[in-house]
């Protein structure tokens, strides 16, 4: 609604007429216009979106509010509208009174924001551009030292003598003649130390848990032996041994092989010293 002001209260000139009005200011015009519509500022304002303030300004031919001559004939061309008049002889007048009848210049904010930006937008394009040349230039010279190594190598290969005798491996200086190492016997391992005993356990036949101990009582080894595998003892003075599945094992004693009938599953328990092969 209204702010108190009513189309009666703001009467409109005495002379209204076509042919007086080119004498009338824009803002009168738009005054009377709206005035003979039956409209209030609040609703021309409302209808429109321009303040008010501007609304009364421009009424009284004060286009300073507005902001610039763009905003003022924006105005113009919106209230004018509003109030059902034709915007174009009333933004002729007003360029006669207020432009010289000259075209608008260029608002120069767009203008300085078009000069501020187009460097800016070139200045990327450059940097980027010497920094690709740059590091082209970096990748040629490091593939060229590359390269150059590879050919100082290559000729170096090159220049060697092929009648040049070849100098003579460590495996040719060292070869000897390869002895095939003798078939294992029942009588014999590996020679035995005559001041100490020596007892080889063997699972021939299946897997055995053993128990081994030195003269002093210390545990050489108890764990089960799986078949196939061997274990080998040596004290100063005497071996103790206790078989738990002694039909499975062989028996080796000081480099002799012990030949006990032993039966499967059955538990020895054994003492070697460097006199036998005696059980103790």
């Amino acid at each position: 609604m209204s702010n108190g002001n009513s189309p009666e209260d703001e009467r409109p000139f005495e002379d209204v007429s076509e042919e007086a009005r080119p004498s009338v200011s824009v803002g009168r015009a738009l005054q009377q216009a709206r005035v003979a519509a039956g409209l209030t500022v609040d609703d021309v304002s409302t209808a429109t979106r321009v303040r008010i303030a501007i609304v009364h300004a421009i009424e009284r031919d004060d286009f300073e509010p507005c902001g610039g001559d763009v905003y003022a004939r924006g105005h113009i061309r919106t209230l004018a509208k509003a109030v059902r008049l034709d915007p174009a002889p009333l933004l002729a007048q007003y360029e006669a009174e207020h432009g010289g009848g000259r075209p608008a210049p260029t608002p120069a904010a767009p203008l300085f924001e078009a000069e501020r930006i187009r460097p800016e937008r070139r200045g990327p394009n450059w940097t980027a551009a010497m920094v690709a040349a740059i590091v082209v230039v970096i990748g040629f010279v490091g593939f060229t030292m590359v390269n150059g190594d590879d050919g100082g190598k290559t000729d170096v290969a090159g220049d060697t003598d092929p009648t040049a005798s070849p100098t003579p491996s460590p495996t040719t200086k060292t070869a000897k003649p390869v002895v095939p190492a003798p078939d294992p016997s029942d009588s014999a391992i590996a020679a035995a130390p005559q001041d100490k005993v020596t007892v080889k356990v063997v699972a021939a036949d299946g897997p055995s848990w053993i128990s081994a101990k030195d003269h002093n009582g210390k545990v050489l080894f108890a764990e089960l032996l799986k078949q196939g595998e061997d274990k080998t003892f040596q004290d100063s003075t005497k071996i103790d041994l206790v078989l738990g599945d002694a039909g499975a094992l062989d028996l080796f004693v000081n480099g002799e092989k012990i030949e006990d009938d032993w039966q499967p599953g059955a538990v020895e328990r054994l003492t070697y010293t460097k006199g036998d092969p005696q059980a103790g």
